[in-house]
């Protein structure tokens, strides 16, 4: 079954807590999108939020790190209660060593890549990687339309990831709403991010999330 994690980044953060009760029953993971107004142009969440509301919930926290250089700051993320830390291609040139830190730190590595960033950067760390994250638009900001020439590249994200010897999950990122979600599911998807979809929508989350698993 096709897997959701709803994006903070669209929630009340006024009320966290109440927004995390409303989803916990229904969703899988809950993604955190860490930005820092310099590899984004966006400012938004650190690892003191995370952690003010890791209590609230034991769904695994998948926090996606929209940041430069993000090495320094992985211990402090893990250490702040993410489950599954996910980095940018563009912002790692050590990869490699860089998703093999997250696992000794006794998390979920993942990897991220942009609409314009080849495939091929995942090609040679599939030994390290746990979760492949498809950007389906620019990050930087929420709400933004669904880039739908991504479908072949999660395609073939979806062939890559099987020649790994263990289970890597295929998440995809942007525009996730009732109408792209099929789409992205048929190409290959198996955990879809979705926020203003969940927090925004005319539904209340339980009905929002059932609407995008199908």
């Amino acid at each position: 079954m096709i897997k959701i994690s709803p994006s903070l980044l669209s929630a009340d953060f006024s009320n966290l807590s109440s927004e995390i009760e409303r989803i916990k029953d229904h969703a899988d993971y809950i993604h955190f999108d860490v930005m820092d107004g310099h590899f984004v142009p966006n400012l938004t969440i650190g690892p003191m939020i995370i952690q003010s509301v890791r209590g609230k919930t034991g769904l695994p926290f998948d926090v996606h790190l929209m940041i430069a250089n993000p090495d320094p700051y992985l211990k402090t993320y893990a250490d702040s209660g993410a489950d599954i830390l996910t980095v940018h291609a563009e912002t790692c040139p050590t990869l490699y060593r860089t998703l093999s830190s997250i696992r000794s730190l006794g998390k979920k590595a993942g990897l991220a890549l942009n609409p314009a960033t080849p495939l091929a950067f995942a090609e040679n760390v599939l030994e390290v990687l746990d979760l492949l994250l498809i950007m389906t638009v620019d990050p930087g900001f929420g709400a933004q339309s669904f880039i739908k020439s991504s479908l072949p590249k999660i395609q073939k994200a979806k062939e890559l990831i099987k020649k790994a010897d263990h289970l890597i999950e295929l998440e995809v990122d942007g525009g996730i709403h009732p109408e792209t979600a099929p789409l992205v599911k048929e190409a290959g998807a198996t955990v879809l991010v979705a926020g203003s979809a969940v927090f925004s929508s005319h539904d209340d989350p339980k009905t929002a999330i059932q609407k995008l698993r199908g």
